[in-house]
């Protein structure tokens, strides 16, 4: 998100979108509190996804010579961003500014007391400046960029999450008018939009993003209205959203302790500060891994499956740059959580003392004897996430969206680590040192995204290879997560398939042996072990039944290195908060490879 975003403006945020690129191609922009951000390798491909809804409005309320600031709720936004402060009371002020703004502005478009078309005529020459800036940029064959937007649908303001990224194969024809929250909260009446347009060959998709928010709502069996979905809705899904993202800032929508009970890993980044977190009805329906289930449900009832999506990593940064890395962490909400003691990863009284008490006395929460802000309770939370990876022919638009399309992709959580996952049956006599072994798996067997009919009396092999971010930690294993149907119920299993140091995965458990990996969270370095740069096996299924629908991804695993909150504690000699996790372990996750019975002719 830019300065073009009704929230990230609030938040100080002054880059632009052509800001944003040149953040991508590894020049240094500057956060809104003053400090630079540059990337340490630029990246391949990106896109600015600025919300559609209100896009631009905040900039033109500030700007006492636009129509708009005449309306009485942009008069507390005038000249907002003349002279940001990162100030305790400018940091209180705006953190209760694009709320209320939103709120009152729906009403005002609602009543009738606010213009829309003037609002639409301020959206249309952002989104063509936005448009604008994505050819700009574009250089093919070197760094390719899309044109999008965020849909931020709801089904309330606080918790379910509905939000969409919508991606444009290409910046021809695009229409003028953004399809927004403005028009329908319903994401069905979104897909309409994306259908008629792909009716006058205009190509686009949509991917849901932070669902472990959406209180189960993000992948309901019911649609927005509450209707059971039917064959009609599932199939307008399919087309439309071919992939979701697993992590970004808001967390890690994998899955959660609390669905995947044998599952060691499911609390990766699950907490995420709001309530709603509390209660299982609000986590059903709002993880990956069950979506993938649910969909192999709804088939067994003949209905499409809405949810044989592949997957993808995203950022959400609302400061035109993304923060994918523990050690140079730099949040979400620029000046509202630009410093260690604004996201509570520091004690606030270290270096403000009792001022935010004499501001406001519940300003502080105390933990483990120190006070810490306590609007940081969500912000501590926040993860430095994530990145979104293809297996692509070349570096152009065509290329990339035509693996978006096809679900050869993957996500990591922030380190560049690569996957290749491969199925079939006709891997068995290859050799992990073949220097074809991949043209040979792509002759004769399907990568991640794909789908493999159920062959009878036959057991697929499985080539999964991964490979380490040159600059970030070591892989410790490689694992298999399988979701099937039996008896009607849904069953998953995690299964390590390959592990670092030398060692191998116990038969019985299915689990790899502690490699010794440590770190010390006195200066957050870690122990010494075998450098695991690549991991590769090929695996079969123990349990593999030839009639049994299922899916399988992968997910690759590094040694545990700091969290981004023990490394602002430990900068300043603080000891990290005890309610967080001190370290994680960095991971990717490939798309599922799903296998069906035949469909009958």
């Amino acid at each position: 998100h830019t300065t073009n975003s009704f929230d990230a403006y609030s938040f100080g945020t002054v880059s632009s979108p052509s800001d944003a690129y040149r953040y991508a191609r590894g020049e240094a922009i500057l956060h809104p509190t003053g400090y630079e951000l540059q990337l340490s390798q630029p990246l391949d491909f990106y896109a600015v996804t600025d919300h559609a809804m209100f896009l631009g409005l905040l900039k033109e309320a500030a700007d006492t010579s636009s129509e708009f600031s005449k309306y009485e709720l942009a008069k507390p936004l005038h000249n907002l961003n003349e002279s940001v402060s990162s100030s305790l009371p400018a940091i209180i002020q705006r953190s209760n500014i694009f709320r209320p703004f939103a709120r009152a502005a729906n009403q005002g478009l609602q009543e009738g007391t606010i213009d829309r078309n003037l609002v639409d005529s301020i959206g249309q020459t952002v989104w063509q400046e936005t448009i604008k800036a994505a050819d700009e940029a574009y250089e093919p064959g070197v760094f390719t960029t899309f044109a999008g937007y965020e849909y931020t649908s709801s089904v309330d303001l606080y918790m379910k999450y509905l939000h969409r990224n919508v991606i444009f194969r290409g910046t021809e024809n695009l229409p003028a008018r953004l399809f927004s929250r403005l028009d329908s909260q319903d994401p069905e009446k979104l897909w309409d939009w994306m259908d008629r347009l792909r009716d006058k060959g205009i190509e686009s998709l949509a991917i849901p993003h932070n669902s472990n928010i959406s209180g189960g709502a993000a992948f309901s069996l019911n649609d927005y209205n509450g209707t059971p979905v039917d064959d009609a809705y599932t199939a307008k899904r399919a087309q439309n959203e071919p992939l979701t993202e697993i992590t970004q800032i808001k967390g890690t929508s994998e899955t959660h302790p609390m669905l995947s009970k044998n599952d060691e890993w499911a609390a990766f980044e699950a907490r995420t500060g709001h309530d709603g977190e509390k209660f299982i009805n609000n986590l059903r329906g709002s993880y990956v891994r069950e979506a993938y289930l649910r969909g192999l449900s709804l088939t067994e009832d003949g209905l499409t499956n809405p949810f044989q999506f592949g997957l993808i990593g995203s950022s959400d940064t609302h400061v035109a740059a993304g923060s994918y890395e523990e050690k140079n962490y730099f949040s979400k909400i620029g000046i509202l959580d630009g410093t260690a003691e604004l996201r509570g990863s520091v004690p606030f009284n270290r270096f403000y003392g009792t001022l935010a008490k004499l501001i406001r006395p519940e300003a502080l929460q105390e933990i483990d004897g120190n006070d810490y802000l306590a609007f940081s309770t969500r912000l501590i939370n926040f993860s430095a996430s994530g990145l979104a990876a293809v297996w692509a022919e070349e570096n152009t638009r065509e290329s990339i969206y035509d693996a978006f399309r096809r679900k050869e992709t993957f996500a990591t959580s922030g380190p560049r680590i690569k996957i290749r996952f491969f199925a079939g049956y006709g891997l068995a006599d290859a050799s992990l040192t073949d220097i074809d072994l991949i043209s040979k798996a792509y002759a004769s067997s399907t990568p991640m995204g794909g789908a493999l009919t159920l062959e009878h009396g036959n057991v697929p092999s499985f080539l999964v290879w991964a490979m380490a971010d040159p600059e970030g930690g070591s892989l410790q294993r490689v694992q298999v997560i399988k979701g099937w149907l039996e008896d009607g119920e849904e069953q998953e299993r995690v299964f390590d398939v390959a592990c670092s140091d030398g060692l191998t995965v116990n038969p019985a458990t299915h689990r790899c042996p502690d490699n010794g990996a440590r770190v010390d969270l006195t200066d957050c370095s870690t122990s010494a072990h075998d450098n695991a740069t690549e991991i590769k096996a090929f695996w079969q299924d123990p349990g593999f039944q030839p009639e049994q629908k299922a899916f399988y991804y992968t997910r690759v695993l590094e040694n545990p290195v700091c969290r981004w909150s023990t490394w602002d504690a430990v900068r300043v000699g603080e000891a990290p908060r005890s309610d967080i996790p001190a370290t994680i372990q960095e991971r990717a996750w490939s798309s599922p490879i799903w296998f069906e019975q035949k469909k009958q002719d």
